[in-house]
């Protein structure tokens, strides 16, 4: 790109890629920071360059469409299938600047660079679009990409751990319509990544068996919060659900991250996505705000010995007018208080044509 920055073409066919990005950018400059916060034991990124990043820009303007004559794009290409690039406003960096041990006045709190990647998936060039209208060829097309972001990413010296996910919907947060999704590659395991593989740990001690296998072996037995299911994967409303409206989505054979899927298991997985999905979609009149996260393995051993890759999708609407916002126990308490039943849930969705 005309400031450096890398940025890769997927096509389900060989397809000549020749386009040049004119744009006059500045270089990238980036100031990530990770805090250690010593009361909870995790990591805080400081982005604060992120504040002028693009917000909600009109359709003609949207610079995740493919670029055109007299508006050139992230994109240099006129049209595109699959299209990953290194993010213009990141909230981790490649760079690593010197710095002090912690933070000015706060000997407490350690002080490290925001290390990391952060890429931005486009999953069409149509702006109009979304994940649920998707074709099941590019949807598999996806599936590919991510396998190949996160098996090159995980490989890049100080990344401990590779987040796929989608944010969609103005409710959740999205700056950008058009159809998208970011790859983090963070210098730590996330919290819930380490919670979970220490849940795992223990539950294997305690019991001889794989928690995660478990679960899913007890949700598939019970059926009563099956979502929809296939020879390679289950989708489920865990018991436990957060969320109002939450799917988590399980492999029947056991693997740790994305690259490892098999090609039935990447069909698998490309065709029952889609189908919650599309779920998602009609529940209400109009489409669900979601978050849709892939929880792989941190790249520890020891966490990667139980690990159960999933997906997560999950909204915060709880009716078709409501939204579930995060107050005082989620917010200040990490307490969460679910507004819907797990049960009744699962029988929506499957009532969802």
């Amino acid at each position: 790109m005309a400031d450096g920055r890398e940025i890769i073409y997927f096509d389900s066919e060989p397809t000549t890629r020749t386009a040049t990005d004119t744009r006059d950018l500045p270089t990238t400059s980036t100031h990530s920071q990770a805090r250690f916060d010593p009361l909870l034991g995790e990591w805080v990124v400081i982005a604060s360059h992120r504040q002028s990043r693009t917000f909600l820009p009109p359709a003609d303007l949207c610079p995740l469409c493919p670029s055109r004559p007299g508006h050139p794009s992230e994109i240099p290409e006129s049209d595109y299938q699959v299209v990953v690039f290194e993010n213009r406003f990141p909230s981790l960096s490649t760079v690593r600047e010197p710095l002090p041990d912690h933070v000015e006045g706060s000997p407490e709190t350690l002080l490290r660079n925001g290390f990391g990647r952060c890429e931005v998936v486009c999953f069409t060039s149509d702006h109009t679009g979304s994940f649920a209208r998707l074709d099941p060829g590019r949807v598999r097309l996806v599936v590919d990409v991510w396998a190949q972001r996160s098996a090159e990413l995980r490989e890049l010296e100080g990344v401990a751990q590779v987040f796929c996910f989608e944010n969609h919907g103005e409710e959740i947060g999205v700056t950008l319509t058009h159809p998208h999704g970011q790859i983090y590659a963070y210098p730590f395991p996330t919290p819930r990544a380490a919670t979970i593989a220490a849940n795992a740990a223990r539950h294997r001690k305690a019991h001889g068996s794989n928690l995660f296998g478990d679960l899913l072996g007890a949700e598939r037995a019970a059926g009563i919060r099956v979502v929809a299911a296939n020879d390679e994967w289950t989708a489920f409303v865990p018991p436990f659900a957060r969320w109002p409206y939450e799917v988590q989505l399980y492999p029947h054979r056991r693997v740790t991250d994305i690259p490892e899927l098999d090609e039935a298991q990447r069909d698998g997985f490309a065709q029952l996505y889609l189908d919650v999905q599309q779920r998602f979609a009609h529940r209400f009149p109009t489409p669900m705000p979601y978050v849709a996260a892939w929880n792989q393995a941190p790249s520890t051993e020891p966490a990667r010995d139980d690990w159960w890759l999933h997906m997560q999708l999950f909204s915060i609407r709880r009716t078709e007018h409501k939204i579930k916002y995060l107050a005082g126990s989620e917010s200040g308490m990490h307490a969460f208080i679910s507004d819907t039943s797990p049960e009744t849930v699962a029988a929506e969705l499957r009532e969802v044509r």
